[in-house]
Parts: C-alpha cells; structure tokens; sequence
C-alpha cells in the first residue's frame, strides 16, 4: 500500500472540524467509561439475541419444530422488525438523547427475552422474539453515532471494534451460560437469567452515560442537532458507491455467520453426538460436576469460537486504523481477503471426523471472519456528516440484518431440509418418517440425513463469501475519494 491517501495538514485540521460534536467532549476517564458501558450493553444484546442458537436442538424437540421453523425463529421473526423499525429510532436519535434512547431499547428487549422462558409453542415463542427485536432496534444506531461523537477519526475503527466485542462475548456467555442452565434447570429458565441483567444495565445507561450534545454552547448543540431530510439524506448514501459496496459485502458476511450460529451446536449434536457424550462424561468424572451434552457444547463453542470472535472484531479494528494511518484502502483490503482465507479453514472443520479437532479448527474462521466488523462500522461512519450518522448506522444495519439475520438462518435451515429430504429418498423414506412418530427402524437414516443435510447447508453458505471478497475489493477504488471525516 502507498501513502498517496495520507491527507495535508490542512485536510487534517478540515477533517477535526467536521468531527462535529464529539471533538473531546469527555474527559479521557469518562470516555473510557462510556465506551465500556456500550461494550457491555451490546454484550447483552448479543447474548439476548443468540442464546436461542444453543437451546435449538432442545426447543426443537420439545416444541417439534423443523429446522426451517428454527430458522424463522432465529432470524426472520426477529430481523424484520429489528431492521424496519432501526431507521426511525436512528433519526430521533439524532436529535433527541440518546443515552435515553439506548437504555429504554435494553429495558424491552431484556423483557422480551424472558418471555421467551414462558413461551408454550412456536407462535408465542415467534413473538416474544419479534418484541426482542423490537427493543434491539434502539441500540447499535444511536451507540455508533455516539462513539462517534466521543473519539477522532484516527480512532474510530478501534473503538467501534471494541463496541462490537459485545458480538462474540455476547455469543460466548449466551453459549456457555445458556448451555449450563439448559442442562441444570431446562431451556426456559436459560431465557429468564439472560434476560435479567438487562434491566439493571437499562436504569445505569439512562443516568450515567454522557450525552455529549449537552455540553456545547447552543449555537453548536443546534448544529448538532439539525435535522437532514430522509430525503437528503439517502440522496447522500446514494452518492457513496463505497457505502453500498461494503454495506452489501458486510450483508453476505452476516448471511453466513447468522445462518450458521443457530445450527452449530447442533451440527456437532447430531455429528459428533458419540464423542459430545464421552467428553460430557469425562468432564463429570474429573470434575465432579454433572455437565450434560448441551452445557459441553455452549462451553466447548464459546471457549473456542467465542473467545476467538473477541479476538477477530478487536485484531481488525487495530490492523484498519493502523495500515488505514497510511492508506485508506486498509479498511475494505483487509476483510477481502480475510473472506477468502476463511473458505477452505470452515469446509475442513466441518468435515473432519473428529469433534475435538473440528472445534479447534472453528477458531480459525471465527478470528478471520470477524475482521469487519471495526473497518466496515467505521467507514460507514467516517463517509457522512455528523448530523447524519445515526441514520446512516440504521440504514447500513438495515441492510446487513435483513440480508443477513432475516435470510441467513432461513436459509440454511431451509437448505438443510431439502439435502435431508434427499438423502431420505435415497434410502426409500421421505421426511414424515422421522419426528415425534418415528419408528425406531428409522431412527439411524433419519440420523444421517439430518446430519449430512446440515453439514452440506453450512458449507454451501459458506461459499458467499466469494462475493463478500470482490464487493471489499470494489470498494477500494472510491474510500480514499469518499471519506469526510
């Protein structure tokens, strides 16, 4: 990479003017907190909104559901209203408190997912998951537009990465956490702990997280707080081909992690469900504690995957900003060819034999895929004006969630029925002979198909990830042109 994108000095002190509001509003300790507090918040948002991916297989099977009825429960039922209603809390947020906005969103969506603990089928369950997204809607919009107020642009991919830890740490405890309680006390009482710190985190955001807008003179609060038209400010975006380039890129990056994270756990249930049940066992006898299957998988998958994750989102806010310092192209150049080099890594992992060496494999994919997530935020950030920010993250996340959460999880699920159904044939059954009235001479054909019917969903999705790469790759004709701030 050149440093022909390194701007003059002049561009320098043009861009620190146009940061808006948020040119050190805070002291360096309360920025700290500030940003801890949204890291911890977006945790639980992760962690409301995931732990539904470990308790699958025993929903499934207590509610008997499809893997296609998982998918709509996953994803659809809480992406549709998660994306359309983001975009109008996204514009109050950009002229009302959003420290309010954020807090009153976790309050709901904490709720919501305690209901989902006392849900008695499917449809009550669909609900309670559309309310959670309803409630998640207020977050991400208004956290971004926030951080973006409290730190300069030479920092921003950093700290929207250390925001969106809150990804797979929220993952990571939904999965160990989720996976313990599931074994101990059931998957309803797994909902009703997940829920709960929520509402405590909601009353701490509204009184102490820092409103920067606050402490201007009116004359800059009311330029902070002047309204650009929808209209305006979609005729902006239209103008950005980087906007949409790496808006749809990130969309392909989410079909694939979202439509995998429901059915991982139960990949390696239906797999490797021998070796779950040796380690399970192993685990009892060194310990003396009694971890059944789904606490060993939540527990084997956050260690691995999780902590992994944590790793991805903050090594690709680091590695943008600082090969961004010298060429803007770093921010979309360095998740291009993170999406290819996860390909072949994810394929092996799902098709290795053992269980043990298919999760250490699975870190790989998960530190790799999760490089985005820093660069793409923050470009999207740094590409309009500040009066525009809150909207631009609810119309970015618009895209990336209705793509990928409403579509990915339904996908696959989908996917995975159909190959299932297949292979089925092939052994003279059809899908009706497995289920709640399965004859016990079925019960190993229709343990296969299921199987492989998942494994060949996971790895065909997986392949989206070339067109992930050549979006990324278009994008670096016209960063370097589009930035603004």
């Amino acid at each position: 990479m050149t440093d022909a994108a390194t701007p003059a000095p002049e561009s320098k002190l043009a861009d620190r003017a146009d940061d808006g509001p948020g040119i050190q509003p805070l002291s360096t300790g309360f920025r700290r907190y500030a940003l801890w507090t949204l890291m911890i918040i977006y945790t639980l948002n992760f962690l409301d909104r995931q732990i539904v991916n470990i308790l699958a297989e025993p929903i499934k099977e207590d509610l008997h559901l499809a893997d296609w009825q998982l998918g709509m429960m996953t994803g659809l039922a809480f992406a549709l209203f998660y994306t359309v209603l983001g975009i109008p809390i996204a514009r109050k947020a950009e002229k009302s408190n959003r420290p309010v906005i954020i807090g009153l969103a976790l309050a709901v969506w904490s709720g919501f997912t305690m209901l989902c603990g006392v849900a008695q089928n499917f449809l009550q369950l669909v609900l309670a998951r559309i309310g959670v997204g309803v409630g998640e809607a207020g977050c991400t919009p208004p956290a971004h537009s926030l951080i973006t107020d409290y730190v300069p642009r030479e920092k921003r991919a950093s700290a929207i990465a250390f925001y969106s830890i809150g990804t797979p740490l929220g993952s990571l405890i939904g999965m160990a956490m989720g996976g313990l309680i599931a074994d101990a006390y059931g998957w309803r009482a797994a909902f009703l702990v997940a829920g709960a710190p929520g509402l405590l985190f909601a009353l701490l955001t509204i009184f102490t997280l820092p409103e920067p807008r606050k402490k201007l003179s009116a004359v800059m609060a009311a330029k902070a707080t002047a309204s650009v038209p929808m209209g305006e400010a979609m005729r902006v975006l239209a103008s950005k081909k980087t906007f949409w380039l790496i808006a749809f890129a990130a969309a392909i990056k989410a079909f694939i992690g979202y439509g995998h994270a429901p059915f991982t756990a139960s990949f390696f249930f239906r797999s490797h469900a021998d070796q779950i049940a040796d380690l399970s066992a192993w685990i009892t006898s060194v310990t003396g504690l009694s971890i059944g299957p789904i606490g060993t998988v939540g527990v084997a998958l956050s260690v691995v995957s999780g902590t992994a994750g944590v790793l991805g989102v903050w090594l690709g806010g680091v590695i943008a900003d600082k090969l961004g310092a010298r060429d803007l192209r770093a921010y979309v150049v360095v998740p291009a060819i993170a999406s290819l080099i996860t390909i072949p890594i994810y394929i092996t992992a799902v098709s290795v034999p053992s269980a043990t060496v298919a999760l250490l494999l699975l870190a790989l994919p998960a530190i790799i895929g999760s490089l985005w997530y820093g660069p793409v935020y923050a470009t999207a950030q740094s590409i309009v004006q500040p009066q525009m920010r809150a909207t631009c993250a609810a119309i970015l996340l618009f895209i990336i969630n209705l793509v990928g959460l409403g579509l990915g999880p339904l996908f696959v699920g989908i996917l995975s029925d159909l190959w299932a159904g297949g292979i089925l044939q092939q052994s003279g059954l059809a899908a009706a002979d497995c289920g709640k009235t399965m004859l016990p001479a079925n019960a190993a054909a229709c343990g296969v198909a299921e199987a492989e019917g998942l494994r060949w969903a996971m790895i065909i999705s997986m392949g989206f990830n070339v067109i992930a790469f050549a979006l990324f790759w278009l994008a670096r004709k016209t960063i370097r042109e589009e930035m603004v701030s």
